[in-house]
């Protein structure tokens, strides 16, 4: 089983020129660091090649979806030092992702080693701001058994892999188009705060759908008109001092770059309202002159949302364009990535 290119950028022009042209999460490390549960116990860590990785062609991760991930970044600062941002919480996520889908226990302190060794191991690598190195704990279900559909793997595998990436918006920060669907839900109600292939997977085919026929970047999931989340990020509505968000539950991912935002917000002030949005009161918000609309995640921290499609119809998000706040928030949690600013919540981890 293959995976996509590998690189060794080994910190000159040229290999990060490549770095920023490439697709973004496109590009590889020569070496992840894994480790393999046989049933009772996970195996020492080793460091492979990361362009193949070999397992039974009916492992329960191809047939089954027995697999979840994480995504975190390391940043290179002024320094030269370089810092994994909020590396905890993510491994707590990643934990209870396996927990749900019924995988292994991770051993938490041995994922942490795991993911600081091979980031150390290739810090020197590790591109300028506005760049990163991406961070991907993978966790994935080995046990040869294609009669377990209701069955968890009792064996299983741990992969960290290492893609330098950089800046998101490279290509021009522009304001996404959202396909609102009032409908569809992204996944199963149980299967929201799983970081899971299948969840993706099941978002595929409504954005495909919403790109070819409104030109969406992306579909905003609003089952039964609650405001959720698109099949890749989580959802923030800017109304002046207020942000408003759904409310934590099982139906939906709980971000870490979501909770760093919402904690900046009411660090700057802001009244962060974390409860039930329907449809209706977002396109009336969204009509109002200054309303802003952002997407959260790891890639692009916040992305600007100036379009809204419902029922055929476009609403504009305020005036249609990049909000001022929303700059003003990605810039704040950029800053203290980047070691711009002081990290007061002590969400940096320095290796």
């Amino acid at each position: 089983m293959k995976f996509w290119r590998t690189v060794s950028t080994q910190q000159n022009s040229c290999n990060f020129r490549k770095i920023f042209m490439a697709a973004f999460g496109s590009l590889f490390m020569p070496e992840m660091a894994i480790t393999w549960f046989d049933g009772d116990s996970w195996s020492p860590t080793e460091v492979v090649a990361s362009d193949s990785i070999s397992f039974h062609p009916g492992a329960h991760v191809l047939h089954y979806s027995s697999t979840c991930f994480e995504g975190l970044k390391a940043f290179r600062h002024a320094d030269g030092s370089v810092k994994i941002f909020r590396m905890d919480k993510n491994i707590e996520r990643f934990a209870q992702s396996s927990r749900l889908l019924g995988l292994p226990e991770i051993d938490k302190a041995q994922t942490q080693q795991m993911i600081e060794s091979i980031v150390r191991q290739y810090a020197a690598d590790v591109p300028e701001p506005p760049g990163s190195m991406y961070i991907r704990p993978t966790h994935i279900g080995t046990e040869p058994a294609i009669g377990k559909a209701a069955v968890p793997s009792v064996t299983s595998c741990q992969y960290i892999l290492l893609s330098p990436v950089g800046d998101y918006f490279a290509g021009g920060d522009k304001a996404l188009r959202l396909l609102v669907d009032d409908e569809a839900m992204r996944c199963p109600p149980h299967m929201g705060m799983i970081k899971s292939g299948g969840n993706y997977a099941a978002a595929m085919g409504p954005i495909l759908n919403a790109k070819a026929q409104y030109q969406a970047d992306q579909v905003l999931f609003c089952p039964g008109g609650d405001v959720q989340e698109t099949g890749a990020a989580n959802f923030l509505l800017i109304d002046g001092n207020q942000i408003i968000t759904k409310a934590l539950d099982e139906s939906f991912l709980h971000g870490v770059t979501r909770d760093s935002i919402l904690t900046l917000a009411r660090d700057l002030g802001m009244d962060v309202q974390e409860r039930q949005l329907s449809v209706d009161e977002l396109l009336e918000r969204a009509a109002k002159p200054g309303c802003e609309a952002a997407l959260s995640g790891t890639a692009a921290v916040l992305a600007p949302v100036g379009t809204l499609i419902y029922k055929d119809k476009e609403y504009k998000v305020g005036n249609g364009g990049i909000g001022a706040t929303t700059v003003k928030l990605r810039r704040a949690l950029n800053d203290i990535q980047w070691g711009k600013a002081e990290d007061p919540h002590g969400w940096l981890t320095h290796l």
